[in-house]
């Protein structure tokens, strides 16, 4: 086991080695944030390309600019299929992946990269590479925040979301409104759903879909939007500000304020842009499939006015076709799951 630890911290630090240096700059021009970077890491990853995902990390020329001083918006915005913010370092924070069920994106069941249902490849920061040479998280950057940390527990700033508010690791402050009350892990208020899918893939939930998942106020430390408001030890006079977790969502899929386009792919209302959602965001449990609270995990689903993530609902009666994997599940594609964008 000891030779098997070494040789994988061996190959994380030859891939380091191999990729080119870290360029990122984050300035304040006017009224914005502006960072820029090549997004390359600055610590070590997993073997890319390999033999879970054949992409090679490349050079960026990523531009991105957020509000300097962000305000709370009059409704949560849903995340679309783009970043949700980018970390100090330049890579982005992206959670979603073009996997969906059947692997038609019009289905209104997009699989979640982190359940262990689909296998994308990614390395000890819960990242991997798309098919353009993108390095980017799906989940906690672990190996940003041990260079940012050292491996000791506090509030760590590792980025900036599309909104323009702060992000943070997975501790926090206990009392999210007293600095003084001591750090603790927080944790999410989402759970994973109670009986079986209406449509789609059908069977049990169990957190393999993002429509999977529902809100449940009180149930961890933080709201809707994995975030709080209150002091940070970049801002001692209190901020909106987003937390990662270890679960659902990992990195927040709702934004508080309103997302710069610098984010959305192909510009607002194009591909991944704000605009491919309808709808206010639903809460709670009042949500779900066939509901028109907006769209999932946050209130519509499959079969309602917001199925999916902002596509047409399927048409009716369809259903597993011959061929399916287990569970109910297609078969991967060849190669397995890439996260097709």
């Amino acid at each position: 086991m000891k030779r098997h630890t070494l040789s994988l911290l061996a190959l994380a630090t030859t891939q380091l080695a191999a990729l080119p240096p870290s360029e990122v700059s984050i300035t304040i021009v006017g009224d914005k944030r502006v960072i820029t970077s090549n997004g390359i890491p600055d610590h070590p990853t997993g073997q890319f390309p390999g033999p879970r995902n054949p992409n090679t990390i490349s050079e960026q020329n990523q531009s991105f600019q957020v509000p300097a001083a962000p305000e709370i918006a009059a409704q949560t915005t849903p995340l679309g299929m783009h970043p949700f913010g980018v970390a100090v370092n330049g890579v982005v924070l992206d959670p979603g992946a073009a996997e969906w069920w059947n692997r038609d994106r019009f289905s209104g069941w997009q699989y979640e990269p982190l359940s262990g249902v689909i296998d994308l490849g990614t390395d000890q920061s819960n990242a991997h590479v798309q098919p353009t040479g993108t390095y980017h998280y799906h989940g906690i950057p672990h190996e940003l925040i041990q260079n940012l940390t050292g491996g000791r527990p506090q509030m760590v700033l590792i980025g900036w979301a599309a909104d323009g508010f702060p992000i943070y690791g997975e501790w926090g402050y206990s009392d999210p409104t007293d600095p003084e009350s001591g750090l603790t892990l927080l944790t999410s208020s989402y759970a994973v759903k109670q009986g079986t899918r209406p449509s789609g893939p059908g069977g049990t939930y169990d957190g393999s879909f993002v429509e999977d998942y529902e809100y449940v106020a009180g149930l961890g430390n933080l709201d809707e939007a994995n975030g709080a408001f209150g002091p940070t030890p970049e801002f001692p006079e209190g901020i909106y500000h987003y937390h990662v977790t270890d679960s659902f969502p990992f990195i927040p899929r709702l934004f508080k304020g309103t997302p710069d386009s610098s984010f959305f792919r192909g510009g607002p209302g194009g591909p991944g842009g704000a605009r491919r959602f309808a709808g206010p965001s639903g809460g709670g449990r009042q949500g779900g499939p066939g509901t028109s609270g907006g769209p999932p995990p946050f209130g519509g689903g499959p079969g309602g006015a917001n199925s999916g993530n902002g596509f047409p609902p399927p048409p009716p009666g369809g259903g597993p076709p011959p061929g399916m994997g287990r569970g109910g599940f297609p078969p991967p594609p060849r190669g397995g799951f890439r996260d097709r964008r």
